[in-house]
């Protein structure tokens, strides 16, 4: 049985136990060498498992705690779950801008809103169940495990032979050394949809990434008064600024106190308070909290799996892996975010399966000619793929950008989306596009038209030529590409259609 605690024990962390990590599980013995190995049961792990299983491979997998990794359990599912509760409220509290009147003191159940999580997240760990893989005909072992060799692993006090393994053992949440924290005590996002059973009333949270930022505003539109630290002059630091300080205001509307370039400098217990002293703008100041979250990144799980014994080399920020996401021992591959500069389980999903081709069927498929796009799910989203223009600048690339406002969209107009906006970067003196920027409530759903056009390896032209249905708010995107097919009509094309005009009339 897994060591995961988690509060309560009700019917539905049962389920998810039952499924995830069966108490009763009974591992299976080794059974010779296996074609591949994977070691994690995460996004990555899953994915090669079932994949390499499906074309026949003989498989064995191992995961340390649950099944489904952070995604199912304390990542994507549960997160984007009590999202959608905030994000009605976040309509109630906007209702009167569309004309409909909501009456005063419509509050969040939070034990509610914490029930539902929980339902939806046992709903689906049925997907990632240890009985379906074992049905699949993987080797599923569940336990803790390291490696014995270069091609040896144990677990269970048995040896794994293996022929390929694939590390995908994830990541767990960053701490950073802030004084008195360790002491006065915090959560991070396992802690919060693991164990959190009461709605703090005071919440304090630091790092203004996507999961400070998600669960920062999630918890003030349900209750909370939440304060933001941030060491950045603005939230969302890595994204489109224009993009993040639309996210800011909205943030602000909904009551987060985001205190930005703020350098906190000691933690302190008093009474049953939690006290955050901090300098801002010279100034020292504090102040108290009922329970701190910290969000300031994810550190790649590498402890325990003895990596030196099959000559698989590490660092702070991973194993280290080459273009083919091979690690100093050929044989061995690692997917996901324990090796990704990106932690997404769609970058973990397509790893995966670039590692089945490359380790069973001697594939030289690169992970660099990936076109990754990425959600920050706040309200508005922030959605993203390609460069932004200090990446195409160090890469020595010109750009033109071409955005639309929702604002200047009929659908903008219908729905009240005027603050979001459609950002596109192409390469200078064509329609090759290299990045583009979504800020708006829609934006994750339509990032993927961009990105398919990037994958195809269609530019502007042909964006502008999609008849898009009318009233959407994609439309913004064909308007960039309208906008881009306008920069065509230079002095001497326009002096040339002039004439032609002229000549036939």
């Amino acid at each position: 049985m897994s060591a995961i605690e988690l509060i309560p024990f009700d019917e539905f962390n049962q389920e998810l136990v039952s499924q995830a990590h069966p108490p009763e599980w009974q591992n299976p013995r080794a059974n010779g060498r296996y074609n591949l190995l994977v070691i994690g049961g995460g996004s990555a792990g899953l994915v090669c498992a079932v994949g390499a299983a499906g074309v026949g491979a003989k498989v064995a997998l191992v995961e340390k705690h649950f099944l489904g990794g952070d995604c199912l359990n304390i990542g994507c599912v549960p997160s984007k779950t009590i999202i959608r509760s905030a994000k009605v409220l976040g309509d109630i509290q906007r209702a009167a801008q569309v004309g409909v009147h909501v009456p005063d003191g419509v509050t969040a159940d939070f034990a509610a809103v914490m029930r539902r999580m929980r339902q939806v997240r046992a709903a689906i760990s049925h997907h990632d169940s240890a009985y379906r893989f074992k049905n699949l005909g993987i080797d599923v072992f569940l336990g803790d495990g390291h490696f014995t060799g270069r091609s040896t692993f144990q677990i269970d006090g048995q040896t794994i032979e293996f022929k390929k393994a694939v590390i995908a053992t994830g990541s767990h949440a960053a701490v950073i050394p802030i004084p008195g924290l360790s002491e006065t005590g915090f959560i991070t996002n396992e802690d919060f949809f693991y164990r959190l059973d009461r709605q703090p009333g005071r919440l304090a949270v630091i790092g203004g990434g996507p999961i400070g930022a998600e669960l920062a505003q999630t918890m003030q539109r349900l209750g909370s008064q939440v304060t933001l630290f941030e060491v950045s002059d603005h939230i969302l630091p890595r994204e489109d600024q224009d993009a993040a300080v639309i996210v800011q205001d909205q943030m602000r509307q909904d009551g987060v106190d985001l205190v930005l370039e703020a350098n906190i400098t000691q933690v302190r217990r008093s009474g049953s308070q939690k006290l955050i002293e901090f300098t801002q703008a010279g100034s020292h100041k504090q102040i108290a909290a009922d329970e701190i979250l910290l969000a300031v990144g994810r550190r790649p799980n590498v402890e325990g799996l003895q990596l030196e014994a099959a000559q698989v080399a590490y660092t702070h920020q991973g194993v280290t892996i080459n273009d083919r996401l091979q690690t100093t021992n050929p044989a061995i591959y690692a997917a996901g975010d324990v090796a990704l500069p990106y932690q997404f389980t769609h970058a973990a999903d397509a790893a995966a399966r670039i590692v089945i081709q490359n380790a069973l069927f001697l594939g030289r498929k690169k992970f660099s000619d990936q076109i990754v796009p990425w959600v920050t799910y706040t309200d508005p989203e922030v959605a993203h793929v390609g460069h932004y223009p200090h990446q195409a600048a160090a890469k020595g690339s010109e750009i033109d950008t071409f955005t639309t406002q929702f604002a200047d969209t009929d659908r903008g107009q219908a729905d009240g989306e005027q603050q979001g906006f459609v950002k596109i970067h192409v390469k200078k003196g064509s329609d090759k596009i290299l990045g583009a920027t979504i800020v708006g409530r829609h934006a994750g759903d339509m990032i993927s038209e961009i990105t398919l056009a990037m994958v195809g390896g269609l530019g502007l032209s042909t964006i502008a030529q999609t008849i898009h249905p009318y009233p959407t708010l994609a439309e913004a995107i064909r308007k960039s590409a309208d906008a881009w097919n306008r920069t065509r009509l230079t002095p001497l094309v326009a002096q040339i259609f002039d004439r032609w005009l002229r000549w036939t009339r």
